[in-house]
């Protein structure tokens, strides 16, 4: 009876203690979710408080202004949106393919394995290291800051997710959907285009979308390749205005137009990229 009791009581203690190291070990967790949320709810408080004071018409059919003048934001909400598009387009096949290769026909292969490790290089490479190597190749040896090197610089940020998230999403499908239509005479480049793909389409969407509202707020690489520009221009030969970059200069100024203004493109940016988001993770979020 006595060997019972202390059993008994050896239990009562380690229950007592992992009930213990549980509670501490909750109440961490839970400090620290407090933690990011109180910054992450701050930023956007302020974001909001102070980007909708410079909110207009004028912000998005004018200009951006000198020191002291009014203004708008036109010409590098423009820019923004023609150099994240055109990355995007850019990025997304080259990203694709290259995930489909992974995930359907290299998988084990010494090339695939290369390609893995060069791919997270890349996801975690630092955005103004890319933007010093388009620098390097294409700004210095063309003499210009131009838009298709801002593209280009954003591209590279763009293929990395997509690989990944192609490659991710194509290894949840099950084998046996491979195998039954390779059991009905399907060649492997249609099973993957009609069967594997189509099935992973909503979560390369994901991917996708998340690469866009990524390099939308991107200004380390924009910097380096295709700078800014005072005025309107369509020319993607020619240095181009983008709203991150703007967002850099005008915040850094003494001038208080340029300040509001700077703030109103922070709201953008932070408004797109939260829609972006939301898209992202509840329209493909039941699909995927």
């Amino acid at each position: 009876m006595m060997v019972v009791d202390d059993r008994e009581s050896v239990r009562r203690r380690l229950h007592a203690r992992r009930k213990l190291v549980n509670g501490v070990a909750l109440t961490l967790a839970l400090g620290a979710m407090a933690f990011g949320l109180f910054w992450l709810l701050w930023i956007l408080i302020e974001t909001v408080r102070l980007g909708l004071g410079g909110l207009s018409l004028s912000l998005f059919t004018q200009m951006t202004p000198p020191p002291l003048a009014e203004g708008g934001l036109a010409n590098a909400i423009f820019g923004s949106i023609v150099m994240v598009t055109l990355a995007t387009l850019l990025g997304t096949p080259i990203g694709v393919l290259a995930g489909i290769y992974l995930a359907e026909y290299g998988r084990r292969s010494w090339l695939a394995s290369t390609t893995r490790f060069i791919n997270d290089i890349l996801l975690s490479a630092p955005s103004i290291v890319i933007g010093l190597f388009i620098y390097w190749i294409v700004v210095a040896r063309v003499g210009s800051f131009s838009g298709f090197a801002g593209i280009l610089a954003l591209a590279l940020i763009v293929i990395p997710v997509v690989i990944r998230t192609t490659e991710n999403m194509l290894s949840l499908i099950p084998n046996a959907l491979r195998e039954a239509a390779y059991a009905l005479g399907t060649p492997k480049w249609r099973v993957v285009m009609t069967v594997t793909l189509k099935a992973a389409r909503a979560g390369v969407m994901t991917g996708v979308l998340l690469a866009f509202a990524r390099i939308a707020g991107e200004t380390a690489p924009l910097l380096f390749t295709a700078l800014s520009n005072q005025f309107w221009t369509s020319d993607l030969s020619q240095p181009m205005a983008s709203l991150p970059v703007t967002i850099f200069k005008f915040a850094m100024s003494p001038y208080e137009n340029w300040q509001k203004l700077a703030w109103a493109g922070v709201f953008l940016i932070t408004l797109g990229v939260l829609i972006l988001n939301i898209l992202a993770r509840t329209f493909f979020r039941n699909k995927i």
